[in-house]
């Protein structure tokens, strides 16, 4: 899979104004309702796969086939960044893919998509499935701009995406994220003045609770969940929902760190 607007790959040689004058560029061309092949409901963990004939819209002639959802994350050896694809279909994994490319910034908040984004998309070049939707570890709309990692790829590749971060970026919780909430619970994001492309109190993503302890003693944060493109901020937290298979990641990103790690360690064994 490769680019279909290679004027957003990311680039790191460029200024951060740079940057940050393109990631406004990508919000205005992302769109944060549904336009995807597939609905929500239709996505099913392992083992509970959804009836043949209502898995898929508009795949082609072939409705048989229930939706491909890929997972997306990153390990990192020194200056480089390892990147790992999973697709499943039904909760099985049907491909898994990796690629190393060296890190050319380091970490600046924001501007994640430039360090990490030139080995994910190194890592969908390998790819011969074409996922009906990408979730990616990292922030979708929930950003600056609205154009954190998940929208970068999305945008770049044209390809319905969701962010899926373990914390909040910016924006303003409806509710302290600070307490247990049941498995289930879902909290809207509502955009501040920190994020400077859309209007105060635009709905720009949930956090999702996908698990939590019985014990009052263990308690488990809930996921930032956002539209990263062609994906509205419902459907991003249904698929995050349908997704999480008894943990706290959704399966795709869950088992794309995973083997995230083992290619991080061929990279650090190469001779093994």
């Amino acid at each position: 899979m490769n680019p279909a607007r290679p004027e957003f790959v990311p680039d790191p040689s460029l200024s951060q104004a740079e940057m940050e004058e393109l990631q406004r560029d990508i919000a205005e061309v992302a769109r944060f309702e549904d336009e995807m092949d597939v609905l929500p409901e239709t996505i099913a963990p392992a083992g509970d796969a959804p009836d043949s004939d209502q898995t898929t819209l508009g795949a082609g002639d072939d409705t048989t086939d229930a939706p491909l959802v890929a997972g997306v994350d990153q390990a990192f050896v020194d200056d480089k960044a390892v990147s790992a694809i999973v697709v499943l279909r039904n909760g099985e994994v049907i491909e898994r893919v990796s690629a190393v490319e060296r890190t050319e910034i380091p970490y600046i908040p924001g501007l994640l998509s430039f360090r990490e984004g030139g080995a994910i998309l190194a890592a969908f070049a390998e790819l011969e499935t074409d996922p009906d939707v990408v979730l990616v570890d990292g922030s979708g709309r929930i950003h600056f701009r609205e154009a954190g990692l998940a929208t970068h790829i999305g945008v770049t590749l044209d390809i319905p995406a969701v962010g899926v971060a373990k914390s909040l970026l910016c924006g303003t919780p409806e509710q302290s994220l600070d307490e247990t909430y049941p498995e289930g619970t879902r909290i809207p994001i509502a955009a501040d003045d920190s994020v400077e492309t859309c209007p105060d109190g635009t709905l720009i993503g949930h956090a999702v609770q996908t698990r939590q302890y019985d014990s009052p003693n263990r308690y488990i944060n809930p996921l930032i969940v956002s539209p990263g493109h062609r994906v509205s901020v419902s459907s991003a937290a249904d698929i995050v929902e349908a997704t999480a298979d008894g943990y706290k990641l959704p399966e795709p990103t869950r088992l794309a760190d995973s083997y995230a790690g083992e290619a991080k360690t061929a990279v650090n064994n190469p001779s093994e």
